[in-house]
């Protein structure tokens, strides 16, 4: 039996688990929902335990399904929203919560309690922020952890490791801090194309501290995307996952940008190589996230980037959308007066609500080809 490869997407409701041949080929998948606390004041909390007891489970079930023994697997790679995950110096999961709950340990990357943060830091015009579009988000890390810093002192006092989920998870996996340069790149202000922190940057708006024992909680070492980290799986991570210790695990990727790689990536429809400077990803999730290539980094005011290799190694990224979108379907399909009649047989088929009506849909398209099909050859 052919080698394998898992690859692991968290959303911001359900962790996914993909298993692949050696040439890229999906050979079974498998999902597994994650809890999500929403508060007033457009607060939206997880768990990392949570989120990670998820990934496993996925994994677990995608290896199952494709019967794929555990030696097979040659590697496992993670991508995830860009949330803020809090750990304390034993490592050990540290709340963002107003509530004091240590599970509640994770601010998600639509959660928009930092405003007022984000707007001062825009204030200060520094260079950084050139590369935000001028502006900095409230989505993004370095407003959050200001926020976390004057609204939970305790738990800036006591945190020993910020790290975006995705890094959160390799970390979980293999025991290596290192971090990704997909991820502090885009969401933390680290300047790649540099190969550093801007100091200046975190002493104007208030985060100098972070910078300490060189930048020990956000991030010391910092490697392209794919790099493989550490020993590979740790034991007890092997355990969870159901694979076998020393497992590659690579660096990791936010979930729009790995989406953007596959996107813009591979080989065109006759089998040759494609110029990705020529090509656009738009990546459709809760949220919606436009993103090209350049050769040259590009400053367009308003737009995200230029960020350097944060998607291709030695290309630069900028990326636009609106964070509302895949939320926006949402709520109107949870609007709708016939959806406790999809949630209700959506529950029973043991799917997601939009899982259900796109299954429906399809076999309602299909059922109505067929039906021209007939009628067609009956003429």
């Amino acid at each position: 039996m052919q080698q394998a490869f898992i690859g692991v997407d968290v959303g911001t409701a359900s962790a996914r688990a993909g298993l692949f041949d050696a040439k890229g080929m999906l050979l079974a998948t498998a999902r597994r929902p994650i809890a999500i606390w929403h508060e007033a004041g457009d607060i939206v909390e997880q768990s990392s335990s949570d989120i990670w007891n998820a990934c496993a489970g996925a994994v677990r079930d995608v290896r199952k399904e494709a019967g794929r023994e555990p030696a097979l697997v040659k590697g496992v790679g993670f991508d995830a929203t860009c949330s803020l995950v809090v750990l304390d110096r034993t490592r050990n999961p540290l709340s963002v919560s107003t509530s004091g709950d240590p599970q509640r340990n994770v601010i998600v990357w639509m959660d928009h309690r930092a405003i007022a943060q984000a707007e001062r830091i825009s204030e200060t015009k520094d260079e950084v922020l050139r590369h935000v579009g001028g502006n900095i988000s409230p989505e993004m890390e370095t407003p959050k952890l200001l926020w976390l810093k004057e609204h939970l002192p305790a738990t800036w006092r006591d945190a020993g490791h910020f790290l975006d989920l995705a890094d959160y998870l390799t970390f979980r996996a293999t025991g290596s801090l290192a971090r990704s340069t997909c991820t502090l790149t885009c969401k933390w202000t680290y300047l790649a194309h540099e190969k550093r922190w801007s100091r200046r940057y975190f002493e104007r708006i208030g985060l100098a501290d972070l910078l300490a024992n060189d930048c020990a909680k956000i991030g010391s070492e910092i490697v392209e995307p794919g790099t493989a980290l550490g020993d590979g799986l740790a034991p007890q991570a092997a355990v969870e996952l159901g694979l076998l210790p020393g497992t590659p695990v690579g660096a990791s990727l936010i979930d729009a940008h790995a989406g953007g790689i596959a996107t813009i990536g591979g080989q065109g429809a006759d089998g040759a190589q494609v110029n990705v400077l020529e090509r656009l990803a738009y990546i459709m999730g809760t949220s919606a996230c436009i993103m090209a290539t350049t050769d040259a980094p590009r400053f367009v005011p308003g737009v995200w980037g230029p960020y350097y290799s944060a998607m291709v190694p030695g290309l630069w990224l900028n990326e636009g959308g609106q964070s509302a979108a895949g939320a926006g379907i949402d709520h109107l399909v949870r609007s709708h007066p016939a959806y406790p009649e999809a949630a209700a047989a959506a529950k029973a088929a043991g799917v997601a609500v939009l899982d259900f009506l796109e299954n429906r849909v399809l076999l309602e398209f299909l059922f109505d080809k067929r039906f021209q099909f007939q009628r067609g050859r009956l003429k």
